[in-house]
């Protein structure tokens, strides 16, 4: 079983993964609508943010869920979530929403009734300071996710929208000295190669840009102090703190393609080593794995897996109305497509 008493006096474990690009040196960063890459300078030199906090949070969660079965991966049975259905099949979970708890899906239905049993559930933190323990045993109760990755809920009629979580467990992936690596090609229409671009024929040049770096880094942080201020208790404790050492240790096993163009791996994965505590060596997944599912039936009582339906029409905004109505349109140019 994984020593977890090295984190008992420190308030952060933080780790530094060094990446490499799986093959070649170049590499995709993500990008931002009208800003493109993220590229800052600092007192080391120019960075570029390879992945967001947001995005890797989405990562982390991902490596819990099994999208063939729509349902938690086989060693986290029993743990806390919400799936929604309608019309009778599966529609998301609460593992999967944006926002968790937070979901339209789950709070902005016809269906009020775990709406109304989450108000009554946190009734008494309508005024004065927020009961954190009281938050965190609901929120424990119906998605453990949201104890590890943060929730917001905003509605007015829970706690006057006070109520919120932040992430416990954040990532990000950086690079050093990053340096733009440019290319570019043409999209062929050997059919017609002086065709109307508008319509999607004839020949299409266009450039690219990608990026080769001294370094690129997965910078971990887990918030220990944050665990334990939930007031949950020592097993609940230890459950958080291998769930997500257990995402941390699958993602960086698994499969690190962020996108068509950036595909990386650890540079020595075997040796996982953080910088605080220092020396201390991150668990293998099969150890990770046989203590998770022994911490969540330890904890059993405590977790529920719920369900709901979402039966509402899906209704589109008078935005994608409007969209739709001019890709309807035979002259209307369409929005191209980038790889993100």
């Amino acid at each position: 079983m994984p020593d977890l008493s090295p984190l008992d006096n420190v308030n952060r474990l933080l780790m530094t993964v060094p990446l490499r690009p799986l093959q070649g040196d170049r590499f995709q960063p993500t990008g931002f609508p009208s800003l493109g890459a993220a590229t800052y300078q600092t007192k080391d030199g120019p960075k570029l943010l390879v992945e967001s906090t947001q995005s890797m949070a989405n990562r982390l969660e991902a490596t819990c869920w099994d999208t063939t079965k729509n349902k938690p991966v086989a060693a986290l049975d029993g743990i806390s979530h919400m799936t929604v259905t309608r019309k009778g099949a599966f529609l998301t979970d609460s593992m999967l929403e944006a926002h968790r708890l937070n979901s339209p899906y789950l709070l902005e239905g016809k269906d009020r009734k775990f709406f109304d049993n989450l108000k009554a559930e946190l009734g008494g933190l309508e005024e004065g300071p927020i009961d954190r323990r009281k938050l965190a045993e609901v929120l424990l109760k119906y998605d453990i996710g949201s104890l590890i990755h943060g929730v917001f809920l905003a509605k007015k009629d829970l706690a006057g929208g006070r109520l919120r979580v932040a992430r416990a467990l954040s990532a990000f992936i950086e690079a050093s000295n990053a340096t733009v690596a440019a290319s570019g090609g043409v999209k062929n229409d050997h059919v017609n190669p002086s065709g109307d671009t508008k319509s999607g024929f004839g020949n299409v040049p266009f450039a690219r840009d990608e990026y080769v770096a001294d370094r690129i880094d997965c910078h971990i942080n887990l918030d220990l102090a944050q665990i334990r201020g939930y007031g949950l208790g020592d097993k609940v404790e230890r459950l958080l703190i291998l769930l997500a050492l257990y995402r941390v240790r699958k993602l960086l096993d698994g499969d690190l393609r962020l996108r068509t163009a950036c595909d990386l791996e650890p540079v020595d994965r075997d040796n996982l080593v953080a910088t605080r505590p220092a020396g201390y060596k991150l668990p293998s997944l099969g150890d990770l794995e046989s203590a998770v599912k022994a911490a969540i039936a330890e904890c059993k009582g405590l977790m529920a897996h719920t369900t709901v339906t979402f039966e509402d029409d899906l209704k589109k905004t008078n935005n994608e109305k409007k969209k739709d109505d001019d890709e309807s349109d035979d002259d209307e140019e369409s929005d191209n497509e980038t790889d993100k």
